[in-house]
């Protein structure tokens, strides 16, 4: 099959999924990758279904290596091997600190007290986002989220503070991709030999393949919904493409975030995530600690013990 054909049968057998995506510039291919139908086709294509450039080019690279490995283009059979994609596994050796498979409903909160409020409440996973210019400021804050989730069973990640996080002895950090990014081989080095937890954002297929070559503790995936929370550089992911990345990440703990309220949390769980973060569900809510009982009683047991 030449590229042309090969683009159509992606999308053949793929538009009506992305069919809320619209297409995306495709990249200006080099004369070597056009003479690999599979990639040229499948990037193509990848870009008519939505993905942007730096995810059109994942994809279509991973296309290319699946069927060299199996020795047959498949149309039908979307990539989801983390080898074809060069995605890291988690390993025994070189992996941040584990943490659990199902971190279960997952509170994001602006302050120590929200943290300590819901850690009280029974959410399991708590994180401390607090955003301030003020090092002081911050330094006791997170001082007080790891001091508010003691004598619960609460695991606290730190937002982006990950030096005032392992001072004060939290769970865990959480990082933005900008942020890993900004990491040199010495802190990251300093990171792992602390014991830290590491949990990582990302926001499509090139985000996650960077993220897995530090072996995070868990992957997060999102914004699954349109959020009002924060500026998103890429559009919503939606459950379409949020299916695809658990199935390529299952070596991970996974937890899918944004947008996502009760009346999502059962599509959400059919990826097989092991969380869900929440903002606004619990936050904006009139009763939090009710709020977060109802959305824990969404989750399958598992992710609740």
């Amino acid at each position: 099959m030449n590229a042309s054909l090969i683009t159509q049968a992606i999308l053949a057998a793929h538009q009506a999924a992305f069919a809320d995506f619209p297409p995306q510039a495709a990249p200006i291919l080099a004369e070597a990758q056009l003479q690999d139908a599979v990639y040229a086709g499948a990037v193509a294509a990848c870009c008519q279904l939505g993905f942007i450039a730096i995810d059109a080019d994942c994809i279509a690279k991973a296309w290319s290596a699946q069927s060299q490995r199996l020795g047959v283009f498949d149309a039908l059979a979307w990539p989801a091997t983390a080898a074809d994609f060069g995605l890291q596994p988690r390993t025994e050796t070189g992996a941040f600190a584990a943490c659990p498979e199902h971190l279960g409903l997952y509170a994001v909160l602006p302050t120590a007290r929200w943290v300590g409020r819901m850690a009280r409440a029974g959410v399991p996973t708590v994180q401390l986002r607090f955003k301030s210019e003020d090092a002081a400021a911050v330094e006791r804050e997170v001082k007080a989220a790891v001091e508010a989730v003691k004598g619960t069973r609460a695991l606290l990640f730190i937002n982006d503070h990950w030096r005032q996080a392992i001072a004060a002895g939290s769970y865990g950090i959480h990082l933005g991709q900008e942020d890993l990014d900004a990491l040199s081989s010495a802190d990251l080095a300093t990171l792992r030999t602390s014991g830290v937890r590491l949990g990582v954002s990302t926001h499509g297929y090139a985000e996650m393949v960077r993220a897995s070559q530090a072996q995070p503790s868990y992957i997060a995936m999102g914004a699954v919904f349109p959020t009002t929370l924060k500026k998103m550089a890429t559009v919503p992911q939606g459950l379409a493409r949020l299916m695809r990345y658990a199935a390529l990440t299952r070596s991970y703990p996974q937890v899918a975030i944004g947008g996502i309220g009760a009346a999502q949390f059962a599509q959400v769980l059919e990826s097989g995530v092991g969380s869900i973060a929440v903002v606004r569900a619990i936050v904006n809510a009139d009763n939090p600690e009710k709020a977060a009982a109802d959305l824990m009683a969404l989750m399958p047991p598992r992710y609740t013990t």
